[in-house]
């Protein structure tokens, strides 16, 4: 494979993976390897990383703090269309990967490589997302996946090879991993091993962004999240940046047992998969927005909104974030925001998120007219002929029969 590529672009974490990925590139292709480290709020450390890269020879290495991008530019705009994958998933893993992808398209341009790298095994999701994107923004772009080329397919491999070429690891990782997990700002993944019996229930060690609903304070939380054209701006009436708000939704989610989710989904290349999912800001997010809306949207474009959700979630998932139909959908859906300002007031209480309240200079929610009191605004025999004429196919459906 020597002399297939000049110069590549790795999506590196600094971890066992993603070091040997590195190392076996240099080996395999003989190639200059420059490593991409995106901060996206997986709470890692980040310096080990760069360190790891210099002492195996790195000479451009990215470290990007990418949280801001990413809840401005890809969380919130996916939020808008209050996306969930089969009716459960807030789709934490999916809309990380868009954005890594299309900064090491970037760094390539920028460096003069002809190819990238990914870290993705060739079971998931993650590959398709990667490698759509690295096409749809550079189609020309050699694309090397190591997970579908070598040989090193057990953990027991990856670390005789890190031995082998004196790529350090921790003793505290060289075990057997319990689970595989995922995480960003938005939310963390757990999958594999320990997990992969979808009867068991999961052990609460797992669980590291919330506690369990049973141990959540025996008294409610009470939060304000105030809203401008769709997207949250405020919590309790203090204005956030996008990456602080969402990092203070996370704290009081956790806090009271918020956003833990046990799925079984359809993955995009055929298999099922059991995951477990913690997501505490982002479920408070997802149901304070719908509140606003509750208010603000006709009753047209709401139901008609709720119809694409399936469509756009779907693509999402899928890793179709930069093709047309979705920009076509996104078009769509934030046309529909420019109304959905307001205030929403949740309860957060071992586990639950419980709308209290909401409020919008836009509502179109009428007192007057939806009183049960005496009003002058509603004629009620109006309702006569609405329901005369919505049942005549259906009258004479019956005398047919």
């Amino acid at each position: 494979m020597k002399g297939q590529v000049k110069k590549v672009v790795l999506a590196y974490s600094g971890g066992l993976d993603t070091s040997v990925i590195l190392r076996w590139l240099q080996d395999e292709y003989g190639c200059e390897v420059v490593t991409f480290t995106a901060d996206i709020g997986q709470g890692e450390e980040l310096e080990p990383a760069r360190k790891k890269a210099e002492m195996m020879g790195i000479k451009q290495i990215f470290i990007e703090d990418l949280r801001e991008v990413f809840v401005r530019d890809y969380v919130f705009p996916m939020f808008r269309a209050n996306a969930l994958y089969e009716g459960t998933y807030l789709l934490g893993t999916s809309i990380a990967r868009p954005l890594i992808a299309k900064r090491q398209i970037e760094i390539a341009k920028q460096v003069g490589a002809d190819a990238v790298a990914h870290g993705a095994t060739g079971k998931g999701n993650d590959q398709v997302r990667f490698e759509l994107t690295y096409y749809a923004l550079k189609p020309d772009i050699k694309i090397i996946a190591p997970w579908r080329l070598w040989n090193l397919n057990s953990r027991t491999k990856l670390i005789e090879f890190a031995d082998a070429h004196q790529i350090p690891i921790p003793h505290d990782k060289r075990g057997e991993a319990p689970y595989s997990a995922d995480a960003n700002l938005l939310h963390i993944s757990c999958e594999g091993k320990a997990l992969e019996n979808p009867w068991n229930e999961p052990e609460e060690y797992i669980f590291t962004r919330s506690v369990s609903p049973e141990a959540a304070p025996d008294h409610p939380t009470y939060v304000e999240i105030d809203f401008e054209k769709g997207d949250p701006v405020a919590v309790d009436g203090k204005r956030l940046s996008p990456a602080a708000l969402l990092t203070r939704l996370n704290e009081l989610g956790g806090a009271n047992g918020i956003g833990r989710m046990d799925i079984v989904e359809n993955r995009f290349v055929g298999m099922k998969s059991r995951g477990v999912y913690e997501t505490p800001g982002g479920t408070i997010l997802f149901h304070a927005r719908r509140a606003v809306e509750s208010l603000t949207l006709d009753k047209g474009a709401m139901h008609l909104k709720d119809e694409l959700m399936p469509r756009y979630a779907e693509l999402v998932y899928n890793g179709f974030w930069f093709a047309p139909e979705r920009e076509m959908l996104q078009a769509a859906i934030d046309e529909s925001q420019k109304v959905v300002t307001g205030t929403a007031r949740v309860k957060l209480y071992k586990g639950n998120v419980i709308v209290v309240g909401r409020k919008s200079p836009n509502s179109l929610y009428s007192e007057q007219i939806v009183t049960f009191e005496a009003d002058t605004v509603y004629d009620q025999r109006d309702a006569t002929g609405f329901i005369k004429l919505n049942a005549l196919r259906l009258r004479l459906r019956k005398k047919v029969d």
